[in-house]
């Protein structure tokens, strides 16, 4: 609201402007060179920084609008709910903490599957979000790619992963969070008996469980620019056998170089590259 006030000099009336501030949320900072970007810009680029090309965070549901057909994503299993088999208790209780991650999210738990397709191919197709208590796999998680996995090898459907999990096995499920690694990966095994061609997708992060089980049984192996991946991360390493690591250690690029990855693919390829993926292979 606009107020007047005298001038001493003048005697005459001076309106006062309020000052105008810049609105929250039009503005992103880059986590990679910590520029400053205009929000629509980031979205515009899929969550890619136009000046140092850092890869975002981006949530599942935006993967599958980014990755597949538009209108042709059809989600399975979405009533799974996770439980509390241990009444398990840290700061808060594990039940406590679900409902709140959900809320926070809109997801149910860390992975969204279903089918869908990709320039014309169809396809059964799974995401885990990190933003979902790091996108730990907990009893759900596992359950949900398992029975993708088969229903892929049932219908005879490429299967295509993409892996945002930086908290390995879910604790708060103990036992059971830990047997999703052996789950996932025994169904993966029936699959590529069937001739089933898996595509896995590693983006940043991808570390514990999730590396050391489904993630890294691809028959084809992407892996976004400057991706943290691997199972311990590189301070408890280094904390562990005290000895200095190789510069880049457990990024994508890092790991493209041993070979532990196929190729390094930017996020406005990966639709492209997924597609010629799968005619590659005759799918």
């Amino acid at each position: 609201m606009s107020t007047n006030r005298s001038d001493p000099s003048s005697g005459k009336a001076v309106l006062k402007r309020p000052k105008r501030g810049v609105p929250e949320g039009l503005w992103k900072r880059c986590p990679g060179c910590q520029a400053t970007i205009f929000r629509k810009e980031a979205e515009r680029r899929l969550g890619v920084c136009p000046e140092c090309d850092y890869h975002w965070y981006v949530p599942a549901r935006q993967r599958i609008a980014q990755v597949l057909d538009e209108g042709t994503f059809e989600e399975w299993d979405a009533d799974l709910d996770p439980a509390d088999p241990l009444e398990f208790v840290d700061k808060i209780p594990y039940r406590q903490r679900l409902q709140e991650e959900q809320q926070r999210t809109g997801l149910r738990d860390a992975a969204v599957v279903g089918s869908g397709m990709i320039r014309g191919r169809r396809l059964a197709f799974g995401v885990t979000d990190s933003a979902f208590i790091m996108g730990s796999m907990g009893s759900v998680v596992g359950e949900k790619l398992t029975r993708t996995v088969e229903r892929a090898t049932q219908q005879e459907l490429p299967l295509i992963i993409i892996s945002g999990s930086g908290g390995g096995a879910r604790m708060h499920e103990g036992m059971l969070s830990l047997m999703q690694m052996a789950k996932v990966s025994a169904a993966l095994a029936r699959f590529a008996a069937a001739g089933g061609l898996f595509i896995s997708v590693l983006t940043n992060p991808t570390m514990g469980g999730v590396a050391a089980s489904f993630a890294s049984l691809g028959d084809v192996v992407f892996a976004e620019p400057r991706a943290l991946i691997g199972f311990a991360g590189p301070r408890t390493i280094q904390a562990t056998i005290r000895i200095e690591l190789p510069k880049g250690f457990q990024t994508s690029e890092f790991l493209l170089e041993h070979g532990f990855i196929d190729r390094i693919v930017r996020r406005q390829d990966l639709q492209s590259e997924l597609a010629r993926a799968i005619d590659y292979c005759g799918l």
